[in-house]
């Protein structure tokens, strides 16, 4: 992979160093922390699939599964910060692997609200809502963790290309994950146990595995890199030393004035925008396309298709967004296509036509993710970034407890998903006005000279 920085041109030896040691970097840690996201991203989302027959089996309305499906997002608001602000104190090998472990544990405790109701004499809607909240707590800190901790192996000019690569397990995970999930809610019957508890066992697994590999194979800063010869550790270590003393002498942020500045605030709407397209993609769409009359199995198949076209947007735009130095367009312009998509597909009663609107709304929902990113850290460092990028992702993810639970309120007030879909296409509208509207110094993310 050749991945040599489109934007500088060290001389000689100096370039040998730079494309050597951001190939090493690469590839020791982008295809691992992918891996780990698929694993928390399905854990977070399969609940859609289980909905199939979860919500039949628990006696839930659309309004009480959205408001469960939602709910995880509102212990993840309330512990995102303080557990990005833990990750950059401890570690990320430590702090990482107890998340993976306890968000793998609660995951797998889904499969057991029945018994939990029983147990504790609350309902079934209340253990739901019980368990998504502890979900949530549990996972809380993963995501702006890892976008933080790639702030401290990647110079400023590879980040969207590799956040695009690490957020690409999102699309994958639905990709693989929704035609498996379909089938395991084939296993009714075995060992007692429902399919869609089979279902949130067994995706559970990974997570408790992973969470083992992390605290062993995870390295916390580039010095402590031995897998790095002495050069390439110098170099690297260098350079985003020299791109850190850059930021703070345009503006030294304190964690305080992170979590409070004007432009983290309305980065944080734009997030919001995303983020209710994202999960109204994800929670909803397989309930969607089970209307069009295909069984489970092949509801798994169909739902991956928007996702496929996610996953090639998401690592394009990455990567032209990179190339051509551009943030700001890039992600009111991909904000556009989504809403688009969705006004399409609310306009369009085929099934082929909705799947193609469907899809063109994924292809902008995962190539505006990678772009987005970059726009925080950068003129963010150090504990200000840990701060700033969870407070974004904290009050953006709020959008993943509004929009299920919108969803679905409108749908049992209305039989339809019409009017929810719409609110998605006002959220990505404004999210692409005020992208265009904020100020951002491309500058801070070229090579220091020197």
């Amino acid at each position: 992979m050749d991945i040599a920085n489109p934007n500088a041109a060290p001389a000689g030896g100096a370039a040998e160093i730079e494309r050597e040691t951001m190939t090493r970097v690469m590839r020791r840690l982008v295809p691992f922390l992918i891996i780990c996201y698929f694993a928390a991203y399905l854990d977070r989302v399969n609940v859609g699939f289980a909905a199939l027959t979860m919500n039949k089996a628990l006696g839930l309305s659309a309004t009480a599964y959205g408001l469960g499906a939602g709910i995880f997002f509102i212990a993840y608001f309330i512990f995102e910060v303080p557990s990005n602000l833990f990750l950059e104190r401890f570690g990320a090998r430590k702090w990482i692997a107890r998340i993976m472990l306890s968000w793998g544990l609660v995951s797998g405790l889904t499969a057991f609200i029945p018994w939990i109701a029983t147990t504790t004499g609350m309902s079934s809607a209340s253990s739901f809502y019980a368990v998504r909240l502890l979900l949530g707590v549990a996972e809380a800190g993963f995501f702006p963790g890892i976008i933080f901790y790639l702030t401290i192996w990647f110079p400023g000019v590879y980040r969207a290309r590799v956040i695009g690569y690490f957020m690409a397990a999102i699309p994958l995970s639905t990709v693989i994950g929704s035609p498996i999930s379909g089938a395991l809610l084939g296993l009714d019957g075995v060992g007692g146990l429902e399919g869609w508890q089979w279902l949130f066992i067994l995706e559970a697994v990974p997570a408790i595995l992973l969470s083992v590999v992390v605290f062993f194979y995870l390295t916390d800063r580039p010095g402590d890199a031995h897998w790095l010869s002495a050069p390439q550790r110098t170099w690297l270590v260098a350079r985003l030393e020299a791109e850190q003393r850059q930021r703070e002498e345009a503006r030294h942020f304190s964690v305080l004035e992170a979590l409070g500045d004007t432009k983290v605030l309305l980065l944080s709407i734009v997030y919001f925008g995303v983020v209710a397209a994202n999960y109204g993609l994800s929670f909803f769409l397989p309930q969607i396309i089970k209307a069009f009359g295909l069984t489970n199995l092949e509801t798994g198949f169909v739902n991956a298709i928007p996702f496929v076209v996610g996953l090639l947007g998401m690592i394009y735009w990455g990567r032209r967004s990179d190339r051509l130095a551009e943030r700001k367009e890039h992600v009111a312009l991909a904000s556009l296509i989504i809403g688009f998509g969705v006004a399409a597909a609310t306009l369009t009663d085929g099934t082929i036509g909705k799947m193609i609107a469907f899809s063109a709304a994924g292809f902008g929902i995962f190539a505006v993710l990678p772009v987005f990113w970059t726009l925080p850290t950068a003129f963010l460092s150090g504990a200000a970034a840990a701060g700033g990028i969870a407070i974004i992702n904290s009050i953006g993810n709020l959008a993943g407890f509004a929009g299920p639970f919108v969803m679905g309120k409108i749908k049992d007030s209305t039989g339809t998903f019409t009017v929810g879909l719409l609110a998605i296409v006002a959220l990505v509208g404004l999210a692409a006005l005020l992208a265009l509207s904020l100020e951002h110094d491309s500058e801070l993310e070229k090579p220091p000279e020197g």
